[in-house]
């Protein structure tokens, strides 16, 4: 599985400068890596990782093909987005099909750029959106608590538990907290997933900082990681005018370019990595001549869950996984090394997929 992070943002924050140099990154890998432009505001880019090149070397594949992220530039927010305002209810529907939202914040002074309130402050922006979201569930929530009354009355056991975990929604959003702060047990974690409701989205705040502070960020973007934290959600700094520039140059071109930035890595594999963070996100690994893929599974991942995410058939035929953790395959030079060293493992149903973990499922077909 991949995943899909929404782009929002207020006007002039550096959303549509940030989703160019996306969409730029994307299209310039086209060469190595199969590219899809889904639709016009919907791009995919590999999702770095240098362990899949060393695996790829040792074992001579032919083929790298890296695991993928989405991004979805999701345009028509404003104030009053929640009633329909400006393009509020595409942008409210777009919300739901993501993953998780990385919300573009403007952490810079710029007298040229207009800000659509007139004054910088990111933490106040993410509030406007995050009350948007907050209100949008709440009429929902309202509507559709009214909806299931007769089956409630009439003791639908399902009903009675959705009454219920709504019920607990309502009371977190009336009081100003978004949904995603309601703990739920595990008997209810699907019931609950399946409300859809906006504020349990994970948010990954993406302070946009000017050209000298994408390095070390600035007063702004610490206020905004502050807040960040505190709401249990994660925040990233980058300038976005950097990732456009980086984005139009050969890839020998972007390292010297980020070296003399003082920047190790690209602001756009931070904010990569940064989600996979956030969203409990790991990588396994199957490896041969034909070629070297990661996959991308959840943290808690079973080994046959983790073979569905290749085939349907896998998952249904499980037998067992053959499993390399990463750093064996690569000290043991590969496949047969492990096996020879007794580095490699036969795992069965039971076992959770690690990070880096290199597998080769046998199943029944």
């Amino acid at each position: 599985m991949g995943f899909r992070m929404g782009i929002v943002g207020l006007p002039n924050v550096g959303k549509s400068t940030l989703f160019n140099a996306l969409t730029r990154t994307a299209a310039a890998q086209a060469a190595n890596f199969p590219f899809c432009t889904i639709e016009p505001n919907v791009g995919e880019v590999a999702v770095p990782d240098p362990r899949l090149d060393r695996l790829a070397e040792i074992a001579g594949s032919r083929e790298i093909i890296p695991a993928r992220m989405t991004f979805v530039d999701i345009a028509g927010l404003v104030k009053g987005a929640s009633k329909g305002e400006g393009l509020g209810n595409q942008f409210l529907a777009n919300i739901r099909e993501v993953d998780a939202i990385a919300h573009v914040l403007r952490c810079f002074e710029d007298g040229d750029v207009t800000h659509v309130e007139g004054r910088v402050d990111p933490v106040e922006d993410a509030r406007i959106i995050e009350t948007e979201l907050m209100l949008a569930d709440m009429e929902s929530l309202e509507k559709r608590l009214q909806n299931i009354t007769r089956k409630v009355r009439g003791g639908d056991k399902e009903a009675i538990r959705q009454e219920r975990l709504m019920k607990a929604a309502l009371a977190a959003l009336e009081e100003g907290r978004p949904a995603r702060m309601v703990e739920v047990d595990d008997e209810d974690a699907k019931a609950w997933k399946n409300l859809q409701l906006l504020t349990t989205k994970k948010v990954l705040y993406v302070c946009n900082v000017g050209e000298e502070e994408a390095a070390i960020g600035n007063e702004l973007s610490r206020a905004v990681e502050e807040f960040a934290a505190a709401e249990g959600n994660a925040s990233v700094v980058i300038s976005a005018r950097i990732e456009e520039e980086i984005s139009q140059l050969e890839p020998e071109e972007q390292q010297m370019f980020l070296a003399e930035m003082g920047l190790e890595e690209a602001g756009l594999d931070r904010l990569i990595r940064a989600g996979y963070r956030l969203l409990h996100l790991i990588t396994y690994f199957t490896v041969g001549p034909k070629e070297a893929r990661a996959w991308t599974i959840r943290e808690g991942t079973l080994a046959p869950q983790a073979a569905g995410v290749i085939h349907g058939d896998f998952e249904r035929g499980f037998i067992r996984a053959e499993t390399i953790a990463y750093e064996n395959y690569v000290a043991c030079g590969g496949e047969q090394g492990a096996k020879e060293a007794g580095k490699m493992r036969a795992e069965g149903k039971s076992y959770m997929v690690q990070d880096g973990d290199v597998l080769h499922f046998l199943f029944n077909a």
